[in-house]
């Protein structure tokens, strides 16, 4: 038993050293991944605070739900409430952004009287930016005040007007900077 407790006593600085190595090598490991390799130039920092900016902008703009809230307003089952809003996303009937890992659809793309499905026109309109806006663009563009609306927001006009609307996605592409 001597022999054990001298031999545990004699490691004892060999555990130590061994102990403080490993946690300066988990805080240079914590440090290398909080530290870019290469700083970001000015015009990344620049675009990436007007991006922040706008999202937030576009948050506060209108009425943003969860597919779980689109579920219960619709009257769908709160089992899978993801489900049915994820589909009509797949079919293009709809869309959403993502925020911190959730899905936002547009509230404003809903049509009360169709029990809170997509409104019909929306479809036409995402189809004419498919493959030419991503779903924050699709948000920015319906955000944004349009000089083709009269300066209304399309998000404003879908339902009183959407041919309008769909006119002035199409404007929108036909106006696009080709490169």
């Amino acid at each position: 038993m001597r022999g054990l407790a001298d031999t545990l006593v004699s490691i004892a600085p060999l555990v130590r050293t061994i102990l403080m190595s490993r946690q300066r090598e988990a805080i240079s490991t914590i440090i290398d991944a909080l530290v870019p390799d290469v700083p970001p130039p000015q015009h990344m920092l620049i675009e990436a605070r007007m991006a922040a900016e706008a999202r937030r902008e576009v948050l506060e703009s209108g009425d943003w739900l969860t597919a779980p809230q689109v579920a219960t307003m619709a009257g769908f089952s709160t089992s899978n409430p993801r489900a049915q809003p994820n589909k009509w996303k797949k079919q293009g009937r709809i869309f959403a952004v993502r925020h911190r890992g959730v899905d936002y659809f547009p509230g404003y793309a809903l049509d009360i009287a169709a029990g809170y499905r997509p409104a019909k026109p929306l479809a036409k309109v995402l189809s004419v930016f498919r493959g030419k806006k991503d779903a924050w663009g699709l948000a920015y563009w319906f955000a944004s005040i349009n000089s083709f609306l009269g300066g209304k927001r399309p998000q404003d006009v879908l339902a009183s007007d959407p041919e309008r609307v769909l006119s002035a996605a199409e404007d929108e592409l036909a106006r696009a900077p080709h490169g």
